[in-house]
Formats: structure tokens, C-alpha cells, sequence
């Protein structure tokens, strides 16, 4: 048996009644396709144990080191509105923690939550995480993280017989609003034992406020309006908002049906399971707040012996959410646009433009990039993504004057508006092309997208809009 790492397991330890015990289904002869390298620096794990056959051995679950103890975590959820009082992890396994970062298996067999699904993936969404997961911290998203993407021996059936896979994934912890949900309804200890688990181990600053649990709830509001925010200034939509898919951490994760938006439209949804379009982009700020008021739901009995008071303090909370994802919304696009921060004449010129995009249908990506080229690098506005856009150029003249002095407009921009991103016609022909046994394409993009800010002339393929719109393009959740 393994003994390389050595897994610290504080959650199936403290929080033992939502979590049950879960051996990996193992699959031997397996093949490691991506391997995060720095992400294994991070966890003090070296590239030689990486790239050596006790660590494929390891996280494609054949045989895990004594220190593991294995567990799928419980958790409820509302699914589209609808309320499921268990769900759990169906097809991951959380191996336990290095350096308080949570190891979780996905796609690695049945769970006691599996219910009649084989647990198992498979390899397309697995890939697909990775990418597009990486790409999110490489851009200052917080996310779960890939560490390994694993090609196992086993084809699984979904629509069509397909190659199986095993990611790795890497969390400050899988604690969802879907967990507080599942230990709501085991009773007040186990309640008060998971807020307690998760200030300790994310909101440690809260013990000192005079009320913990309003503080915890007020923090984690306060990261997922930041979160959100991060998502909307880039066009990201992540198609399944659920409660089960929230974190507490403040981290994006679950990325099934998640795309980017290419033409600026508000409307935009890709997933095939959102078919009444609740999670669009433009509903993705009040999907957090209607979210959160599900958190503050179970964590009424913390607050406050008296319900009605607890009912009082979490509704003022809550009613802040949505002004202060605003604040952080302006913020975000006050810094794409190089504005000298937020005030009213601002944020009609970010207004404005959504507007400009949104009627000539822009690409968002892009239509920044061509932005500061226009001021700094003499592009002419007939070669931009602007190019035959009547009320541009009044707008443009208005933006120039509202510019911020200080700065260098163009290293800003530049660095704040990615050039690359996870464009859905290229990441698919990546997937394909694995799926089919060549991962040339697919590790080029990754590395394409481990720098998406610095423009390379001879990758121009990966910064330019499909010719095809996406108006069918539809995303699929890994299962």
C-alpha cells in the first residue's frame, strides 16, 4: 500500500453523520493525460512521485495510501428551484486534505449516493473541467483546481460507448449551501458542527464578531457576490447554479454545462437542462441572492434562540447582496475599461457599451482587446469588432475623456482583459480530438490558456470569434 502522501482527514473525522464511507472503484492499466505540475508543487507533492506509477496507482483509485479515508460527503439541494433532500456525491470521492486543500476523485465509481448511475465519467467533461478550471485561476477566478486528468481502462456508455476518465480535483473544500441544506435536517448539533467546521476552516476571523454564525453567513454572502461579479466580467456562464453547486469557500465549481459567452447577449444559455433559461447570464446575480436566502434558511437556529430575530438579522444581510455585487460589478468593469474608479458618470460609460454590444452583437472577448488597440496601437475602428457601429464613436470619445491619467492604459487593459479564452468551437475540437486519441490540441490550449493576456501573432485562431454563431451550440452536464 502507498505511503507517499499523507492525508490529513478532518472532515470525515468531525462531520461523520454527512459523509459515509466510499471505496473507489480502481481502475487499473489507466493513463495519466494531464498532469498540473505546479498545482503539485503547491501541495508540497514533487514531479517525480507525479510522473511515477504509484501516484497513477493512487488517484485512479486502485490502491489509496493508509492515510485516506475515503468518503463521499452528503448534501441536499435545490435543483432548478425543486428541493431534493439527497443528492451527495454520486461519482467522487474525497481521498482527504493536503495542506487544507480537499483531494477529491471524480468519476471514480459508485457511492452509497449513486443511486441506480454508475458513479463513473466520462473522459470529454473530465477534460473539459481541467481546462476550462485552470483557465479560471489563470485569470484570478476563484475555482477548484485540476491536478490530474486520467484516461481510465474502461469505456463507460452515455449517449454513444465513450473513453472513461478520472479527474483529480483540488478544493479549499467541497462545503456547498446543499451541505448546511442536508445537515439542517439532521438536527441542530450536526448543524452548528458544520458552521463550525466551516469557520474554522474558511472564516476563522468570525470567532471575534459577537455573533459568528451572522458574520460567517455575511462573509460567505460577500464572496459569492465577488465571485459572481468575476464570472459576469468575463462572459462566463456557468449553466448549472444550483444550490449543491455553490460553494462556501467563495470557489467556482461543477463545470458541466458551463460556456463563455462569445456575442454579447444577456439572454445567452447553453445547457441543454436549463431549458426555461434560470440560469442565463443576465439571472446569475439574482440566482446568488436566491441562493443565499436558502442558506440563510438553515442557519435560522444559529443566529438566535428567538426565530423571528434570527429572521430579522439574516434578512438584513441578505438585503445587502445585491448592492454590493453591484459595487463589485462596477469595479470589475471599471478596471476593463481603465475608468478612474465608480461613480455615476462611469458607470453609464460601462452601461452604455453593454448596450453598444448588445444590439450589434460584439464579442465581448474580444470587443476589449480592439478597445485599447484603438487608443494605443492605431488600429483603424473598420478592422475592429466595432467597425460599422453607429453610436461607437460617440461613445468612444466620451470613454476617452472619463479615462484614468494615472495609469498605462494599455498594460491595464491588457492585463485585465484576457485575449484567450476557453472558446467554445475550439474546446471542442480539442475534446474531439482526445476522445479520438490526440492530445496534441489539447495540451497546446492549456498552455495557450495558462497565459491568455499576452497576444501572440502566429495564435490568432484562438483569439477570434467562431465564424459560426453559437446559437445552437449546447453544453451537456458531465453525467
Amino acid at each position: 500500500m502507498p505511503n507517499s502522501i499523507n492525508f490529513q482527514n478532518t472532515y470525515a473525522k468531525e462531520l461523520s453523520e454527512i459523509c459515509k464511507k466510499s471505496i473507489p472503484a480502481g481502475f487499473i492499466e489507466s493513463e495519466v493525460l494531464l498532469k498540473n505540475y505546479n498545482l503539485a508543487q503547491e501541495l508540497g507533492l514533487n514531479k517525480n512521485f507525479i510522473d511515477s506509477k504509484e501516484c497513477t496507482t493512487i488517484f485512479s483509485g486502485v490502491c489509496l495510501p493508509k492515510s485516506s479515508i475515503p468518503i463521499a460527503q452528503a448534501y441536499s439541494g435545490h435543483q432548478f428551484g425543486h428541493f431534493s433532500p439527497e443528492l451527495g456525491d454520486g461519482r467522487a470521492i474525497l481521498l482527504g486534505e493536503i495542506n487544507d486543500q480537499d483531494i477529491q476523485l471524480k468519476g471514480i465509481g459508485q457511492t452509497p449516493f449513486s443511486k441506480r448511475g454508475d458513479g463513473k465519467s466520462s473522459l470529454s467533461p473530465v477534460l473539459r473541467e481541467y481546462i476550462v478550471s485552470e483557465f479560471m485561476h489563470s485569470i484570478k477566478i476563484p475555482s477548484t483546481r485540476a491536478l490530474l486528468a486520467i484516461k481510465t481502462n474502461e469505456n463507460v456508455l452515455r449517449e454513444t460507448e465513450q473513453p472513461g476518465g478520472v479527474l483529480a480535483r483540488v478544493a479549499k473544500s467541497h462545503i456547498r449551501i446543499g451541505t448546511f441544506e442536508y445537515a439542517k435536517g439532521k438536527g441542530f448539533e450536526t448543524l452548528k458542527s458544520l458552521a463550525d467546521y466551516s469557520i474554522k476552516r474558511h472564516y476563522p476571523e468570525v470567532n471575534q464578531t459577537d455573533n459568528k454564525y451572522l458574520s460567517f453567513f455575511a462573509a460567505v454572502c460577500d464572496r459569492q457576490a465577488s465571485l459572481v461579479s468575476k464570472w459576469m466580467s468575463v462572459g462566463f456562464i456557468h449553466g448549472v447554479m444550483n444550490t449543491d453547486n455553490m460553494t462556501i469557500s467563495g470557489e467556482t465549481i461543477d463545470y458541466g454545462p458551463c460556456a463563455f459567452m462569445n456575442k454579447y447577449d444577456p439572454k445567452t444559455v447553453f445547457s441543454s437542462i436549463d431549458q426555461g433559461g434560470r440560469y442565463a447570464y443576465q439571472n446569475q446575480p439574482a440566482i446568488l441572492v436566491w441562493n443565499l436566502a436558502k442558506l440563510a434558511e438553515t442557519l435560522i437556529p444559529l443566529i438566535n434562540e428567538d426565530s423571528k430575530k434570527s429572521v430579522k438579522q439574516l434578512t438584513e444581510v441578505l438585503q445587502l447582496v445585491m448592492p454590493s455585487y453591484q459595487e463589485y460589478f462596477y469595479k470589475e468593469f471599471s478596471e476593463k475599461l481603465a475608468l478612474s474608479g465608480i461613480n455615476n458618470k462611469n458607470i453609464k460609460i460601462i452601461e452604455d457599451y453593454l448596450k453598444i454590444l448588445e444590439s450589434n452583437s460584439i464579442d465581448f472577448t474580444k470587443s476589449f482587446r480592439d478597445l485599447s488597440k484603438l487608443y494605443f496601437s492605431n488600429l483603424e475602428i473598420k478592422e475592429s469588432e466595432f467597425s460599422g457601429v453607429s453610436n461607437f464613436i460617440d461613445w468612444y470619445e466620451k470613454w476617452k475623456q472619463e479615462l484614468d491619467k494615472d495609469q498605462n492604459l494599455t498594460k491595464n487593459m491588457d492585463n485585465i482583459n484576457p485575449c484567450y479564452i476557453p472558446r467554445n468551437y475550439i474546446l471542442e475540437e480539442a475534446l474531439i480530438n482526445a476522445m479520438n486519441n490526440e492530445n496534441s490540441e489539447i495540451n497546446k490550449l492549456i498552455k495557450i490558456l495558462n497565459s491568455p493576456y499576452k497576444e501572440m501573432p502566429d495564435l490568432q485562431k484562438y483569439a477570434s470569434p467562431s465564424l459560426k454563431p453559437d446559437i445552437n451550440y449546447v453544453t451537456y452536464c458531465g453525467t
